[in-house]
């Protein structure tokens, strides 16, 4: 579900030397972050410099833990950010209350925004366009690995459903999937897939030097 947000710029302070150059406009593009390598720690980075971001709830877990005083309750829930044009964060925000974990899990989402790189690695198309992978890899969270393969335009996403959040939000559109392990474990496996797409941006292609 998406989401209308007010001025990011409405009441914010800055607290960091990369907020302060956001805010002062001397950094314009989120991509200029990835390529120096900075760790986001400040949401209103993300919401100024990406404000066509876009969220979805993966999942909302109930969890109840015995203690000296009583029973205790919390809600976990699992959100994914994304752009769907090759950026992507993945949150699992714990709160009393199911809003408040929405949120929390959407701040996380936001400060693991990564950026994925889209391409057409599928023999059987060889389009060139943006649609799926460049080529295959691997994520791994908890006893899931997941393995994502280039497919063909008009393929679809041939993945498990949390998985199709995961690569819907990141952008892409055609993709084969393999998954081995817990798949039922929803946080596990959305994990594994986001770790997955962020190793497009770990192995260079001779078209990366040009």
């Amino acid at each position: 579900m998406s989401r209308r947000r007010e001025n990011p710029l409405d009441n914010w302070v800055p607290k960091t030397q990369l907020g302060r150059q956001v805010y002062e406009g001397q950094v314009s593009s989120i991509y200029e972050i990835f390529e120096e390598g900075h760790r986001i720690k400040e949401v209103e980075i993300v919401d100024v410099l990406v404000p066509d971001l876009k969220d979805e709830v993966i999942n909302i877990n109930l969890v109840q833990k015995q203690t000296d005083a009583g029973e205790s309750s919390r809600f976990t829930a699992l959100v994914a950010v994304g752009n769907e044009n090759g950026l992507i964060g993945i949150g699992l925000g714990k709160a009393k209350r199911v809003r408040n974990a929405i949120e929390k899990g959407i701040r996380l989402a936001k400060l693991s925004l990564h950026p994925i790189k889209m391409g057409c690695g599928s023999w059987e198309c060889d389009c060139g366009e943006g649609h799926t992978l460049p080529f295959k890899v691997r994520g791994k969270a908890g006893s899931v690995v997941v393995t994502l393969l280039p497919g063909p335009q008009g393929l679809g996403l041939v993945a498990g459903d949390t998985a199709k959040v995961v690569l819907k939000m990141s952008g892409i559109k055609d993709c084969w999937s393999k998954s081995i392990g817990k798949t039922t474990t929803t946080n596990s496996f959305a994990f594994a897939t986001f770790e997955a797409l962020k190793q497009t941006m770990s192995i260079m292609t001779p078209k990366d030097w040009a």
